[in-house]
């Protein structure tokens, strides 16, 4: 049969998706699945998921971030949520749970509308009415006085921290947000804002518990000194970024030897100039030399003699870092550094830790710029959990040292925008005053989500904040661990502002990028026909 209308136009294999049915419904229906995936895993008791990647590789977290990563979803519409998922990652760090959850919720809501006869056209002019609102009412919610604080403060530090990490670690935040502060403050810059995420490392080690974990001033490297010299103190190092071996030639050459003594001497004259450059190195003052390449035997052999400790970093990367941490200059090949060059630790050292073989550079007085947060537990599932907990904790440092303002956490702040925004609803004319109504109704999924996770009733929940909120207490939230409301300043769950509007705002974003799309057309993959976007979207539209 010919084709007609627009796929007249398209070349064979594309396939042409328009109307609220084919196209506006089934975008949200498939943001909608998405959502519920990462909804059961927001708040202190949020389930984990296991995810097995297309690697065969196992996660079991209930970190959103890692799992849409891990999940790589085809649905072009759910990737937008993907992506504002991600630019919540990058901006914050954290946070990225709400906005997916809180993206799936809108467009739920929208949907409903949109069945009700509403154009979309109307509902995203509410929504964009409605965020805007939304930011104004967040900033009278700021808790007064938080604007300023002393960023090496390790107990205001803490405060702000304990929300974001008890998310991902319940019940062992306080230890943990101990070992990031402590790892933070000690690699703060002059000028806070400065902050670099990258200088607080992670090192994971097999065995003993969560308890047994540590703060190491200076780096951890997982592989042993190369030679017999395993510890130094107080020592000068050299950094050579192509290893420490005779080098070779650029140019190809022909030697003709006539004799046993000619090839004696050649040999010789090759060890002499390996001894040379070693007995350079040493004259300039350095104990200690790191490698980024290899390590050739004749050149440790005179390295042993002259009593020089041998590292070997093969990443490019940990070499830049271990730079940083001994203050040292990276020399492309092997010669007699200058004094200018040359890095300094208290202490290099190899140790054993559970069983691992891990050599210790620490520089207790200068040049602090990178701290190693050691962690210990049973299970790589458990070690890689509490790396996600630790990079959360780290992120939200970054993010206080720009903007230090809080609001209250527990659901608390939702409530209030709940209200705050049905009495702006009510006050406006149109139908987008529908719209604006949807999306304060909205916010009401996080006090439920957190109570149907924790085994509370969350219709019981919801009224109790209702009422409190309905009296003027504007930091009411919820106590999950006796299930009751309770004052956050009493359970000191604040949220940072920045992680909070940054959410919102992207979450409001990616719906509305959704609701603007009226029409799909997809071409044929290269690999095969492509899959039925209908039915990806979710066949559960046809049930309804």
């Amino acid at each position: 049969m010919q084709p007609y209308g627009i796929q007249s136009m398209l070349k064979d294999g594309y396939r042409h998706l328009s109307g609220l049915d084919e196209a506006v419904i089934k975008n949200i229906e498939a943001c909608k699945e998405l959502s519920t995936i990462t909804r059961t895993s927001l708040g202190p008791n949020g389930m984990n998921k296991m995810v097995i990647n297309h690697l065969d590789k196992l996660f079991v977290t209930n970190d959103a971030g890692t799992i849409v990563n891990e999940l790589e979803i085809q649905h072009p519409a759910a990737k937008i949520l993907v992506l504002a998922a991600k630019a919540q990652q990058e901006e914050i760090g954290d946070g990225a749970n709400l906005t997916i959850s809180f993206a799936g919720e809108l467009l739920q809501n929208a949907g409903e509308l949109i069945r009700a006869g509403l154009h979309p056209s109307d509902i995203i002019t509410g929504y964009n009415k409605a965020i805007t609102k939304t930011v104004e009412i967040l900033e009278q919610l700021v808790e007064s006085g938080s604007e300023t604080m002393d960023v090496r403060n390790k107990d205001e530090v803490v405060f702000r921290m304990r929300a974001a990490v008890a998310s991902k670690q319940f019940g062992q935040e306080e230890i943990i947000c101990s070992l990031v502060a402590d790892a933070c403050i000690q690699v703060c810059p002059k000028n806070p804002t400065n902050f670099n995420v990258d200088n607080v490392r992670v090192a994971k080690l097999l065995g003993g518990g969560l308890h047994n974990s540590c703060i190491v001033r200076g780096m951890v490297l997982k592989s042993d000194a190369v030679g017999s010299i395993k510890r130094m103190e107080k020592a000068k190092v050299a950094v050579f970024a192509g290893g420490v071996d005779t080098t070779a030639t650029e140019t190809k050459g022909t030697v003709l030897i006539h004799s046993a003594e000619q090839l004696e001497n050649y040999a010789k004259t090759e060890e002499a100039k390996v001894e040379e450059l070693i007995k350079a190195v040493a004259e300039s003052g350095a104990k200690v030399i790191v490698s980024g390449g290899s390590v050739g035997e004749m050149a440790l052999h005179f390295c042993e003699r002259y009593k020089i400790m041998v590292l070997k970093i093969s990443s490019k990367f940990e070499l830049r870092r271990f730079c940083r941490t001994a203050g040292a200059v990276a020399h492309l090949k092997l010669s007699r550094p200058s004094p200018d060059d040359l890095g300094y630790v208290d202490s290099i050292a190899v140790e054993e830790i559970g069983g691992v073989t891990v050599t210790i550079a620490r520089n207790e007085q200068g040049g602090n710029s990178i701290s190693t947060v050691v962690l210990r537990g049973s299970t790589d599932s458990i070690l890689d959990d509490l790396e996600r907990a630790v990079d959360d904790g780290v992120n939200t440092y970054k993010a206080m040292c720009r903007d230090s303002r809080i609001v209250p956490g527990a659901a608390a702040t939702e409530i209030e925008l709940t209200q705050r925004l049905k009495e702006y609803a009510n006050a406006e004319t149109g139908l987008h005053s529908h719209a604006i109504l949807k999306y304060a109704e909205s916010f009401q999924f996080v006090p439920q989500t957190l109570a149907d996770n924790a085994g509370l009733d969350a219709m019981e929940i919801i009224a109790s904040l209702y009422t409190g909120h309905g009296s003027g207490n504007t930091k009411l939230g919820i106590d999950l661990e006796e299930g009751a409301c309770k004052d956050v300043s009493e359970t000191k769950v604040w949220d940072l502002f920045a992680t909070k509007l940054f959410a919102l705002k992207y979450a409001s974003d990616a719906a509305c990028t959704v609701l603007h799309v009226d029409q799909i057309i997809m071409a044929k993959q290269a690999g095969g026909p492509r899959r039925d976007l209908a039915a990806a979207a979710g066949a559960g539209a046809e049930e309804d």
